[in-house]
């Protein structure tokens, strides 16, 4: 690599913990003032560095603008496959994908159920809001304020005995998915099925997708499915760190962002 370059991406890493003086950053690479000084000259007449009046240099708006479009270059479907057909191999379920798209959520990948059960849901359909483990992630993540316009919206048309029926057990629904992080679709869909579904993260922390697993009753019940928790949610994990997410971050805890 060239010794320059090395020194640019060295400042800029070193720039990403804190803020740096010229003297400190020349003791961090070990060269002389005027080497650095002339390293930072020309970053900053990119905007890859700035400095203040007190010859602080920080990171400039230049590399924002990079990151932005590296995440927005990053399709969530492409980076998703490889994890959700895992998981489908390792527990054998019926494995979707979801984004909130235009105030739906769209099935946008799916991996079938390994035994002969087939779920009604299809990749590019709407999965209903309401009754749906992806559905109430995805309107979980959205701001507050939002949530009752969303509630106030849908027909909550009723697939089985179980189905959410008002705008009012919809939003203590919403309650419950943001306090604990998941939703449940327990035989509200559709009769004998459960599902849980569990959010997935860009790098700054918004809901860009859900990932759920959906299971018949008589391969597994309601407790057996909810003790694969940890591994739909590890595979959400694994997708949301090739977003630029780090698990364990706090997250914001009501922002998704959707395609209009």
């Amino acid at each position: 690599m060239s010794q320059s370059l090395l020194r640019a991406l060295t400042i800029l890493l070193s720039l990403g913990e804190d803020a740096r003086s010229l003297d400190q950053l020349a003791a961090e690479l070990g060269v002389h003032k005027s080497t650095v000084l002339r390293l930072l000259q020309t970053m900053e007449s990119q905007r890859f560095v700035t400095h203040d009046s007190q010859h602080q240099y920080v990171l400039g708006s230049r590399l924002f603008e990079l990151a932005n479009r590296a995440l927005e270059q990053r399709d969530v479907r492409t980076l998703a496959r490889p994890h959700l057909s895992a998981l489908n191999s390792a527990t054998g379920q019926t494995i979707h994908l979801a984004t909130y798209e235009s105030g739906e959520a769209i099935y946008i990948d799916k991996f079938d159920a390994i035994q002969s059960v087939r779920m009604y849901s299809r990749i590019g359909r709407p999965a209903p809001l309401h009754c749906t483990a992806v559905g109430k992630v995805l309107v979980a993540a959205q701001p507050r304020a939002e949530w009752r316009v969303v509630a106030e919206r849908i027909d909550y048309r009723k697939f089985t005995d179980r189905t959410i029926g008002t705008p009012e057990g919809y939003l203590a629904e919403l309650e419950l998915v943001a306090a604990q992080g998941y939703a449940e679709d327990h035989e509200e869909h559709e009769s004998f099925v459960n599902c849980i579904g569990v959010p997935v993260r860009n790098g700054t922390g918004t809901v860009v997708a859900a990932v759920s697993m959906s299971v018949p009753d008589m391969l597994l019940d309601h407790d057996q499915v909810l003790a694969e928790l940890p591994r739909v949610r590890a595979a959400a994990d694994a997708i949301s760190s090739e977003l630029g997410w780090t698990p364990g971050r706090t997250a914001h805890p009501t922002t998704t962002k959707g395609r209009s």
